[in-house]
């Protein structure tokens, strides 16, 4: 009679078991994860779309209006009749920050509606990494965004104006830094809409508190008293962004410089508020 006897498995005979990929969370995939999310979604394109749109298109409407006012003769504001190729193709920075800036909040907070947002935090349970790499995302595709519109309303504007006291061209002093300067300043209002996301976690909540802070609050300051106005206004984020795009300056408007350095200082609190309540605040 046989006997079977049962070899014992050593390490060395032992199959050995299917290795596992090890995954780790780096900063480059936390911002491809957000690059790909950003262009998943059709409101993405729709409002850069629309971004860029007004950006351009009352730019054109602005220069055409000048152009026709003058060649009729008929009077014309104050405004239009110091107006330069420059101020008129940057006439729809105003429209155009809106829908920056909602896209901004909608980047942030569209995930909290929707319940995504803990997907996101599960697979980088850092949390911080998130919000930075939102912020730089979306801050960067608006930054090319506006600056590509700024630069074709001027090319578009000048030509309109072209022989009328509004004409400038490309090489004229401070023109390349006023067109830069308005896609930077709409690459910040982007940013901030995104903190402003993560900060209330309200998509409506968002888009109150950045159509207040940019077309309202300086209504509002005007009912101040004047002595009050002047220490105020400039430093108000609408208004020094303005100046890092104006033209011109007087001594009731901040520097490029320092107008630039004040938005920072709006947009850095912005993403404070989005930073501290994502850490200390369960999703």
């Amino acid at each position: 009679m046989s006997t079977l006897t049962a070899t014992p498995e050593t390490p060395e005979t032992a199959p050995a078991a299917p290795a596992r990929p090890a995954y780790r969370v780096t900063g480059r995939r936390v911002l491809a994860s957000e690059w790909a999310k950003l262009w998943s979604l059709r409101s993405t394109w729709i409002t850069l779309g629309l971004g860029l749109l007004f950006l351009v298109a009352f730019g054109v409407i602005a220069a055409s209006h000048y152009k026709s006012n003058l060649d009729s003769g008929r009077h014309m504001d104050r405004d239009f009749a110091t107006a330069t190729a420059v101020s008129l193709s940057l006439f729809g920075t105003n429209f155009a920050q809106l829908a920056l800036g909602v896209l901004g909040v909608l980047v942030t907070a569209g995930e909290y509606s929707t319940g995504m947002i803990r997907s996101t935090l599960a697979a980088v349970p850092r949390r911080l990494p998130v919000l930075w790499s939102k912020a730089a995302v979306y801050g960067l595709v608006a930054l090319v965004v506006a600056t590509v519109g700024a630069f074709v309303a001027f090319l578009v504007g000048s030509q309109i104006v072209s022989g009328t006291p509004a004409a400038m061209g490309l090489g004229h002093a401070g023109v390349v830094r006023s067109l830069l300067g308005a896609g930077l300043y709409l690459g910040l209002v982007g940013v901030i809409g995104a903190a402003l996301g993560a900060l209330l976690r309200s998509v409506a909540g968002g888009i109150s508190v950045l159509v207040a802070a940019l077309m309202l609050v300086p209504g509002l300051i005007s009912l101040l008293p004047s002595s009050w106005q002047g220490n105020i206004d400039p430093y108000l984020p609408s208004h020094a962004g303005e100046s890092i795009f104006a033209l011109t300056h007087d001594s009731t408007t901040l520097s490029p410089g320092a107008g630039l350095l004040v938005f920072l200082g709006w947009t850095a609190l912005a993403l404070a508020g989005a930073a501290y309540r994502l850490l200390r605040s369960d999703v």
